[in-house]
């Protein structure tokens, strides 16, 4: 019997870039960057021109000193005329009431049709996203049209100042 003897085989001398087949992953790479660039959501950020008071502008005005303050604090909102506390409006279910202090604020504008400013001044410690609901309520409010069920959107008082409440 005639044996065989096996060759050793010899080690395949091949390229690097033989054995690794790029071109598919560079496929997948090129739908997804296309994909994700149509997708893409790009976000617009609202920028709000806000008047900041300052000592030197109050001496030149010969206007009456009425001034519209809305104060947030912890145990609920007040409202001010400058000087004094006018109306409290107390949370309810530990929640500021945006609906009751629209309403003191429409009465407001029926009175001084031609003011457009008011400031919201804030306690330390609240949250951010109760400025922004009661700068929004102070700005503007929804109520029913007269003779009809539509909702309308009306201005109150659009120029805004901010700062911390006594």
């Amino acid at each position: 019997m005639a044996r065989f003897r096996r060759r050793k085989k010899e080690p395949l001398e091949m390229d690097i870039m033989e054995l690794l087949n790029l071109t598919p992953m560079m496929d997948v790479f090129t739908v997804l960057v296309v994909f994700l660039l149509i997708t893409a959501v790009f976000t617009s950020i609202t920028v709000m021109d806000l008047n900041v008071p300052t000592g030197a502008g109050a001496a030149a005005s010969n206007k009456p000193n009425f001034a519209i303050e809305v104060i947030v604090r912890k145990s609920g909102l007040e409202i001010a005329n400058g000087t004094s506390v006018e109306a409290a409006i107390p949370k309810k279910d530990n929640k500021y009431d945006l609906k009751k202090l629209s309403e003191m604020l429409i009465r407001l504008k029926a009175q001084y049709p031609q003011k457009e400013d008011a400031t919201v001044l804030m306690e330390p410690k609240i949250e951010y996203d109760y400025l922004v609901q009661v700068m929004d309520a102070v700005r503007g409010a929804e109520v029913l049209a007269e003779g009809s069920k539509e909702v309308e959107k009306i201005v109150l008082f659009p120029n805004i100042s901010i700062g911390d409440a006594p």
